[in-house]
């Protein structure tokens, strides 16, 4: 064999090596499971004709991308410990569904959506349990069967009327980890977290108006109303007005015979439902501790606010088409999830959890803006996210 040839077998066969270990390595970041011989063949063929995003998608049709990786990608997004080890839940489940079926991911945050099981001899789907989903973890069943596991309207299975379904917002889970106590106003704070990658801390803005922060909140914190105007303001001036949201929304269960609230059920005041505390529709919750500023604002229903639409958190890039205020989770959630900040958010969190670590490069934070203007144009499918992810990050 001449010098050339054996220079060009040697080049082919590295070139084929390489793309064989980046089709192994795409398909191990999205489905965490190597991949079936012929799956290999298939993925390197496809990088080798320049193909990487088809082969990034024949390893998101792998089930263990459903039933493993994104359970774990959205299961910390259902409890205040931010855990992965939970049972499946209708949040998740929600979550795993929507990116399956290359859903508008936005309606995550405000859609009359759930996703449930219709495999034969399951528990039905209940408002005061989780056993319908604790069984198909259980059994094993595969989430990317679209025959057994679909979408049906929320409203449908957990009593609420369709105009104050949420999205996960408003699943049995949600209500459980986040309405569960305190004032609702976990659910505003988490969902701050896990949707838009922000904590209350890093939007405080103490330069707007106080006029709807609740009674409960002290103005003179140890006796010095300083710590009010320069801490307590900055969260609450933008978090009460949108809080309100939730005002008709609580999670009823005994908290002495069921204290994790595994056996409650999350309840909603109709027009028909009155409050005896507050003689209203609005929560009894919406008024505890009302004497500690009596002069404080009380919370008369669901309408709610954006503050943060002007001053510093202009920046988290508000939907101009909307309003900027409304009535109850549905609006509300819908003005989070057309920011600029939550599909920025999205973006950020498929890439740690793809390429295993933050993007921090220079190069990184450019991907990271190329996958958002993806991610708009795609019509918010996460799973293009997955997939672009992958092949950034399949020569890491």
């Amino acid at each position: 064999m001449s010098l050339l040839i054996l220079l060009a077998a040697t080049h082919t066969g590295a070139a084929n090596a390489g793309a064989r270990e980046q089709a192994k390595r795409i398909h191990d970041r999205i489905a965490g499971v190597p991949p079936a011989p012929s799956v290999l063949n298939s993925m390197e063929q496809d990088i080798l004709s320049g193909r990487k995003l088809d082969a990034a998608y024949t390893a998101l049709a792998d089930p263990a991308f459903y039933n493993v990786t994104l359970k774990n990608f959205a299961a910390p997004w259902t409890n205040e410990a931010m855990t992965p080890f939970v049972p499946l839940n209708d949040y998740t489940a929600t979550v795993i569904g929507l990116v399956r079926d290359d859903a508008d991911f936005r309606k995550v945050l405000y859609d009359d959506t759930l996703y449930v099981g219709f495999w034969s001899g399951l528990p039905p789907y209940s408002n005061s349990g989780n056993a319908h989903y604790e069984q198909i973890d259980q059994l094993g069943y595969d989430l990317s069967d679209k025959q057994n596991f679909k979408g049906v309207n929320q409203s449908a299975y957990n009593g609420l009327p369709t105009s104050a379904t949420a999205g996960v917002l408003t699943s049995r889970e949600a209500a459980r980890a986040f309405f569960s106590a305190g004032t609702n106003r976990a659910m505003f704070r988490f969902t701050l977290i896990n949707h838009m990658c922000r904590d209350l801390e890093q939007v405080a803005d103490v330069n707007l108006p106080p006029d709807r922060i609740r009674q409960d909140v002290s103005r003179s914190p140890g006796g010095d109303s300083r710590v009010f105007l320069n801490n307590c303001v900055g969260c609450h001036t933008g978090m009460d007005p949108m809080t309100q949201a939730f005002a008709y929304y609580d999670y009823d269960y005994n908290p002495d015979n069921d204290p994790d609230g595994a056996l409650g059920q999350l309840v909603y005041n109709t027009v028909n439902d009155i409050d005896p505390d507050t003689q209203s529709r609005v929560q009894g919750k919406y008024h505890i501790n009302s004497t500690t500023f009596e002069q404080g604002y009380v919370t008369p229903d669901d309408q709610w606010d954006n503050y943060w639409r002007q001053g510093a958190n202009r920046r988290m890039g508000w939907d101009a088409s909307l309003p900027g205020s409304g009535s109850g989770a549905k609006s509300l959630g819908k003005e989070l999830a057309h920011s600029d900040a939550f599909a920025e958010c999205q973006v950020k969190k498929v890439f740690k959890n793809v390429c295993l670590r933050p993007p921090s490069t220079n190069a990184d934070h450019s991907q990271v803006s190329n996958m958002v203007a993806s991610f708009r144009s795609h019509n918010f499918n996460l799973k293009q996210v997955f997939a672009e992810s992958a092949v950034y990050c399949a020569g890491d």
